[in-house]
């Protein structure tokens, strides 16, 4: 162990192994630990099922309903990947992408009035949805049609709209957009989860909007994937790739202490033992003193024996709850999964329910969700903090990942990756920098 590395990592969830591949990537020798005997820290998928009862401290062993153990990978963090986002990109580039096998997730919907909606995915379908009346169809598709000719480098897309000045809530007015088209299109095509954004310019919100129709355009169910046997996956193949790059990795390592010298890292103890290191990446589990909370985050697993009712049997969804629509600030949000994908046993779903927590009886919160999944076989509820970094990191080069927030996808994790990046090399994170070298080294069987 004592050895000098350019990069210690500790925690091998998602931002931390995706960071540990592209730093061994550029010829940085990386040492990664994890306390934990398992890959994925807060975002790994729990297998056998076992594991997950003992974790909730419910009384098990499962019921022998459950089928077998080793049947189950439950992600502790339920989120899907954008079809044409940040992570598949990542995942193309440094050709993790032979590691993992992905489904196109069946559908997503919205919750109105009580009711579930499907947000169309095709011309044909919002012609026949129930969602909006036939004069507010034709004012969204020219909007739409608007949204798809945008691009923030050609002002003659623009038609008057400055995209660093007119808010959002300005360019709907510009299209006559009523109150449920609005909802619609900033929560379920813009995943926004709260209305802050009305009143910011609308730049982000058009680029968010053309990133689901985007997505969507790319398989045409809905714009998200999942892969097979869970989420917990990623992290995994992220970690091979900077195993093949000379990383190197221990599970199972108690860190003592991040040792700091003048203000700066300068290493890790674990088990008596220091290794040196430059720099240092970083969950906030590892450093309690260095981070702030700012909120926290409900999330329910769910184990059910059939189908969310509404969504024609499909074996995977999201479903979508305007915070207006419940009197919250925040969206709701359930994402459901199933045998189809390797991570239930067979007939089993999994849906996760998840939200920014807003009340002192987080639970009640999430009580409508919770009834479109009724009958619930078994339940499990974890309330985190999230936290985030108190400073930059620039002067003790320990840079620190942001706990996983409440979204759907992983945009906001690889917002995180980038930011980190840049605190740490100096320079604006470019995709080009995660290809895999063609001279490489490493062979790979």
């Amino acid at each position: 162990m004592n050895e000098e590395y350019d990069v210690i990592v500790l925690g091998t969830g998602l931002t931390e192994c995706i960071l540990s591949g592209i730093m061994s990537v550029n010829g940085k020798k990386v040492l990664h630990m994890d306390r934990n005997p398992y890959y994925g820290g807060e975002s790994a998928s729990i297998t056998p099922l076992e594991d997950l009862y003992k974790r909730f401290k419910l009384p098990g062993p499962p019921p022998a309903s459950m089928g077998r153990g080793r049947d189950w990978n439950v992600d502790l963090i339920p989120k899907f990947l954008m079809a044409n986002g940040q992570l598949v990109k990542m995942l193309l580039y440094t050709e993790v992408t032979r590691y993992l096998d992905f489904k196109v997730i069946e559908g997503s919907f919205v919750y109105k009035g009580g009711k579930i909606y499907k947000v169309p995915s095709t011309e044909a379908e919002a012609l026949a949805s129930s969602l909006m009346g036939l004069f507010e169809k034709r004012r969204f598709r020219k909007f739409l049609v608007y949204v798809a000719n945008f691009d923030e480098k050609d002002p003659r897309t623009f038609e008057g709209i400055d995209p660093k000045k007119t808010t959002m809530r300005d360019v709907y007015k510009k299209f006559d957009l009523g109150q449920d088209v609005i909802d619609f299109t900033g929560h379920a095509l813009a995943l926004y989860r709260t209305d802050d954004y009305l009143d910011q310019p609308c730049c982000e919100t058009i680029n968010r909007i053309k990133l689901y129709s985007e997505s969507l355009a790319r398989y045409g169910k809905s714009p998200y994937l999942y892969p097979l046997y869970g989420l917990g996956e990623l992290p995994q193949g992220f970690a091979r790739l900077s195993a093949i790059y000379g990383g190197t990795y221990m599970l199972n390592k108690p860190i003592e202490e991040i040792i700091v010298q003048n203000g700066k890292v300068i290493g890790v103890k674990s088990e008596g033992e220091i290794a040196r290191c430059k720099q240092l990446i970083c969950d906030p589990s590892y450093v309690k003193d260095r981070v702030e909370k700012v909120g926290q985050v409900i999330r329910v697993i769910c184990i059910l024996s059939h189908p969310i009712k509404n969504t024609n049997d499909a074996n995977s969804c999201q479903i979508i709850i305007p915070q207006n629509q419940v009197n919250r600030k925040s969206d709701i949000y359930v994402c459901m999964i199933s045998s189809a994908h390797n991570v239930a046993a067979q007939g089993k779903y999994i849906a996760i329910v998840s939200t920014t927590v807003e009340t002192k009886e987080p639970e009640k919160e999430i009580r409508p969700a919770l009834e479109l999944l009724e009958p619930i076989e078994q339940k499990f509820v974890s309330i985190s903090d999230l936290l985030v970094p108190k400073d930059l990191g620039t002067e003790s080069q320990i840079f620190i990942s942001r706990t996983y927030d409440a979204t759907t996808h992983f945009e906001t994790t690889c917002d995180d990756i980038k930011n980190i990046y840049k605190r740490m090399t100096g320079s604006e994170f470019d995709f080009e920098e995660m290809k895999r070298k063609k001279n490489d080294i490493y062979g790979e069987d």
